[in-house]
């Protein structure tokens, strides 16, 4: 399982992708990552409900990861997250990466809406999720709420 943009190709994290892919000198794997790939060990179903890798089509490197914080919940809800590499921001791949993992998530029957969160100062993901046509919520905190219906 595989999605592509223009740009881009976005796939779901496992063991076997990351030793196929070439990461580039700024991504790093980070703890996420490998929590993750312990958790889909446990349950193969977490397949694309969990960390999917953002890789760039012109050179195939990982250029940051994105991906749902779980299954869907019983409200038919999940909460997208994302980071991509400094090198790499500013030039839409993220918003890119989101509008179609969002479109792959509201493909399911059982996903009715989508919800993010960012700090309050985080302009940049400010950007993409307004982009993306995302509404704000309640803020809690530092952090901005957002949620797409489907």
């Amino acid at each position: 399982m595989k999605l592509q943009t223009q740009r881009l190709i976005i796939t779901p994290c496992t063991e076997e992708t990351l030793q196929i892919i070439s990461t580039t000198h700024e991504y790093k794997i980070g703890p996420h990552i490998n929590l993750y790939i312990e958790e889909l060990k446990e349950d193969p179903s977490l397949i694309g409900w969990g960390v999917w890798l953002v890789i760039n089509r012109e050179d195939y490197n990982i250029i940051g990861d994105i991906g749902f914080k779980g299954k869907p919940n019983l409200e038919n809800t999940v909460e997208v997250g994302y980071g991509i590499i400094p090198s790499a921001q500013n030039k839409g791949y993220a918003t890119e990466a989101v509008r179609e993992i969002i479109k792959w998530a509201f493909s399911f029957e059982n996903v009715k809406k989508i919800v993010a969160e960012c700090q309050n100062d985080n302009l940049s993901s400010v950007r993409v999720l307004e982009k993306l046509q995302m509404e704000r919520t309640e803020p809690e905190k530092n952090m901005l709420k957002w949620q797409l219906n489907k």
